[in-house]
């Protein structure tokens, strides 16, 4: 405020010492003449215009020059402020964009996290299906193979008894009998052929 009120004061002293050459000039112009009728005369009303101007100015600077230097102010620091907030802005928005980056980053780690999670445990998951798949497979081979020989066992036996009824029944057969070469080759022909069937 005090650097433009001194440039302001310079500036009419500027403005002043404007006028004192063409003053000057006026009075040395106006003695050659015969004293009078020149366009500026140095007596009292030259100083009574002088301090006119002076007022004039004073009323000016206080009138319009000051309101004028106070709205420019009031306008520069608005504009100051509006720059301070959008600069804040800025910062905040880039703030709240590194923010998100990171979030980002860090739900996108989550994400493969959980992946790789699920992964996993499906993995676990076919390897226990195909374990008991195999063991259950075993388990019916196991049976199947039990089941077999306990058939071909079941099976032996019956053959055995079979054989040894036929075989009791042709002795018996040839002991009733008292037979000859030719009828026991064919009674034992018979009971070979019964086993067959």
């Amino acid at each position: 405020m005090l650097q433009r009120r001194s440039a302001w004061l310079a500036s009419s002293a500027s403005v002043c010492l404007l006028f004192l050459p063409a003053l000057v000039f006026a009075a040395s112009e106006g003695g050659e003449h015969g004293g009078g009728g020149g366009l500026i005369s140095l007596d009292k009303s030259l100083i009574i215009q002088m301090l006119n101007f002076l007022i004039l100015l004073a009323i000016l600077y206080r009138l319009l020059y000051k309101p004028l230097i106070a709205k420019m102010e009031e306008r520069s620091a608005a504009i100051k402020t509006s720059l301070e907030a959008a600069e804040a802005a800025r910062a905040a928005a880039a703030k709240q964009q590194e923010e998100n980056a990171e979030r980002l980053r860090a739900a996108y780690a989550e994400a493969q996290s959980i992946r790789a999670a699920a992964l996993k445990e499906a993995a676990d998951e076919q390897r226990k299906l195909v374990d008991a798949a195999r063991r259950e497979a075993q388990q019916l081979v196991a049976s199947a193979k039990a089941q077999t020989e306990s058939d071909i066992r079941r099976a032996r036996e019956e053959l055995r008894r079979e054989v040894s009824d036929i075989a009791i029944a042709v002795a018996e057969k040839l002991v009733r009998k008292s037979l000859h070469d030719d009828e026991h080759r064919r009674v034992v022909d018979e009971a070979i052929a019964r086993i067959g069937r």
